[in-house]
């Protein structure tokens, strides 16, 4: 089942409504923190309303246009049956593959999303991938949940090539990429902390 989150309708007043409530709660709880006069000179500051909705844009922006897969998963299975199972051309290091995290859950929603990075050169570091993770809502899916999407449509990385990743017992980068390349499908699982291009969208689960 795949679910595009795209905008169908407006803002409605009860989600403008919540968010006041939220803002306002987070000011008491912390009203007894701030000088009366610093706050007065703060709130007369004209841009200080536009920082705010800047930022509750960009969060809302991040989190539109996912793509969202449900997939069972059979956990019984070994990493490299998971593998396996997805049909495709393996490049993998055996090693990471047996140390590849399991998670938890006989089904399994991932969500997929695919970072702006037009100021960034077209590529984000590994290590600041999990900021954009974050920004979502989300944290990296265990490779076995994306492997168990793969399974259920080996064509979906045709179009939207993605991978997720993780850290070893060492501390070591982790990945597993799937995509399509020179009409073969594949799924590369190895260790690497090389940057990541805007090829890629990235596989996540809600926090």
């Amino acid at each position: 089942m795949t679910t595009f989150m795209t905008p169908s309708k407006t803002t409605t007043a009860g989600q403008i409504d919540k968010a006041v409530a939220n803002y306002r709660a987070l000011l008491e709880k912390h009203s007894g923190d701030f000088n009366a006069d610093a706050v007065q000179m703060v709130l007369g500051q004209s841009e200080l309303a536009g920082e705010q909705f800047a930022v509750f844009r960009r969060r809302m922006e991040a989190a539109s246009n996912l793509i969202v897969r449900t997939a069972k998963v059979n956990r019984n299975r070994s990493q490299q049956e998971a593998i396996e199972a997805t049909g495709r051309a393996q490049y993998t290091d055996p090693k990471v593959v047996d140390a590849m995290p399991k998670g938890e859950g006989d089904e399994t929603e991932v969500v997929f999303f695919k970072p702006d990075l037009s100021q960034r050169n077209g590529f984000i570091p590994d290590d600041d991938l999990d900021k954009e993770y974050e920004l979502r809502g989300l944290k990296p899916a265990d490779p076995i949940s994306v492997a168990a999407v793969n399974e259920a449509d080996p064509a979906f990385a045709d179009e939207k090539p993605h991978g997720t990743h993780w850290k070893d017992a060492e501390g070591n980068c982790c990945y597993a990429a799937f995509r399509r390349w020179y009409d073969v499908r594949r799924v590369s699982v190895s260790r690497d902390d090389d940057d990541w291009s805007d090829y890629w969208w990235f596989a996540g689960v809600r926090r």
